[in-house]
């Protein structure tokens, strides 16, 4: 197992420890990843083009060295006043169709699928938005990343959380144009959500009352949308994290 150094911050499965300047070492807690796999799949969206970060081979299965970024993630920013909600779910929007306009690593039929594109999954570098955490990533149908996307956005939109508001709004702006959102994706979205192990037995609750909203947003008539026009640019400062 590698050595690590000063903890920089713990997701629900994995902790990601400082190892210079340059470089940070994301480790699973559990044991379940093959770092290496995903490793893969950010080589292969970097080589074209997609804002995910640089990445180091390493000896340990669960380890993974990947490039350091400078800057908040998106929920920092909508946090410390930086970034409107709106603005957020507009830049979700655009990433996950830039990801979708990849070629696949294993089939021209298929895309890669980041599945769980979220604000606290967009680090905002002084070079623009950068995606991580790419363990869930696969080939498939992109229906099936909107359909996450949209699920892990409205669960919180219909909880009791301070954030509801915010996390209804970037929906909104997220599905300004559903049409890649598709019935099939988002019950399969529904469906992996409700078996995924690490979320609580109040969060499964909120999957009914999510896909409504859901399903009500996307239904809405063009005029209720807001402009699809593309995505405003991003702020250029943020303030950084440690």
């Amino acid at each position: 197992m590698s050595a690590t150094g000063r903890l920089l911050g713990s997701g629900r499965t994995a902790d990601v420890y400082e190892i210079d300047e340059a470089w940070v070492l994301r480790r699973d807690r559990e044991g379940w990843e093959d770092s290496a796999a995903f490793a893969a799949v950010m080589a292969h969206v970097r080589a074209h083009g997609y804002p995910a970060p640089a990445v180091r081979p390493t000896a340990a299965r669960t380890d993974l060295v990947m490039e350091r970024l400078d800057g908040p993630t998106m929920l920092q920013a909508f946090a410390a006043g930086t970034l409107d909600p709106g603005e957020a779910g507009a830049v979700l929007a655009r990433l996950l169709r830039e990801l979708h306009a990849l070629p696949g690593r294993f089939s021209a039929d298929a895309r890669v699928l980041h599945l769980d594109l979220h604000p606290d999954n967009v680090i905002l570098t002084s070079d623009g938005p950068r995606v991580i955490d790419w363990a869930n990533a696969e080939e498939g149908d992109p229906g099936l990343d909107w359909g996450m996307s949209a699920v892990i956005l409205a669960q919180v939109a219909v909880s009791g959380l301070p954030i509801a508001g915010p996390a209804r709004a970037m929906l909104g702006a997220l599905l300004a144009d559903p049409r890649d959102l598709t019935e099939e994706g988002l019950r399969e979205a529904l469906r992996r959500r409700a078996a995924n192990p690490t979320m609580s037995r109040e969060e499964t609750e909120l999957l009914g009352p999510a896909a409504e909203l859901i399903r009500s947003v996307a239904t809405r008539p063009a005029s209720a949308h807001p402009p699809t026009a593309a995505a405003p640019p991003l702020p250029t400062a943020f303030p950084t994290t440690p």
